[in-house]
């Protein structure tokens, strides 16, 4: 059982190894409820693998444990396929871990990931980020205070933190930017730590990986009110700044040069 990643962006973002791949095996499985591909077409893919591709909703991999897949694994060669990177954010290593019991020998085609792209996006570096979480979508009058605690954590240490912008591809509910944001500085009025307040310094990312990708870092209180367009977004909470990562917000993501300062070394 062979687990692709299918990239960020459409079916492009497939490498030439997972298309062989694909290719070569007897059923095709796919899950889009983790992530939004914004150019994904499942005709163009299937086209491309010259065979029919089942999508599994999240009740099939969460609720029964993927047996499904794992019936078609058993009985001949079964490939999964999975925005992203298949195990990195979007992650099926319970599935993985459940075949591997069963005797069933897995093996991974790596995609393009959103965890890469941010950073490359933004000029980042990738050794000073600490955890990453989920800014969930809200759930009526509750709002997770985690994302605050995590990038609070990260900032005493001087690393940035990647947020993950919660998505229910299924409810076609997509958390942008500004409600991430917002989430934020509303556990900010509780908490008061300054993690989060009109005058931090963010970066927002729009559909990274595809052709109009989006990139804009500045104050809160003016990444609040910039559009970004369509999903999927990402929010990064920068700590401690190398110089050169300073240099490359001002120049590819727009930050205001003075304000950036504030967050060199």
């Amino acid at each position: 059982m062979v687990f692709v990643g299918l990239g960020l962006c459409d079916e492009r973002g497939l490498s030439l190894r997972g298309l062989e791949v694909l290719k070569e095996v007897d059923e095709v499985f796919a899950e889009f409820y983790t992530s939004l591909m914004p150019s994904l077409s499942l005709q163009r893919l299937e086209q491309l693998l010259g065979k029919a591709i089942s999508v599994v909703s999240r009740r099939v991999l969460e609720e029964e444990g993927g047996g499904e897949i794992l019936d078609a694994a058993r009985e001949g060669r079964a490939a999964f396929l999975v925005p992203g990177d298949p195990l990195i954010a979007t992650t099926h290593v319970d599935l993985r871990v459940r075949a591997e019991r069963m005797g069933i020998k897995t093996w991974v085609v790596h995609g393009a990931s959103v965890v890469s792209a941010v950073v490359g996006l933004s000029g980042l570096q990738n050794y000073k980020f600490g955890r990453s979480v989920t800014v969930p979508l809200r759930d009526g009058e509750f709002v997770s205070e985690t994302p605050y605690e995590v990038i609070l954590e990260n900032r005493a240490r001087g690393l940035h933190t990647l947020c993950f912008l919660d998505v229910k591809a299924e409810e076609e509910r997509y958390m942008s930017v500004k409600e991430g944001v917002q989430a934020l500085l509303e556990v900010e009025k509780k908490r008061g730590k300054d993690v989060a307040t009109l005058e931090s310094l963010v970066v927002g990312v729009a559909r990274a990986g595809s052709d109009d990708a989006v990139v804009k870092a500045g104050y809160v209180r003016d990444i609040v009110g910039y559009e970004f367009g369509g999903p999927p977004h990402s929010l990064v909470f920068p700590g401690k700044l190398h110089f050169m990562e300073a240099e490359a917000l001002v120049v590819l993501a727009g930050a205001p040069e003075k304000g950036v300062r504030r967050w060199a070394e």
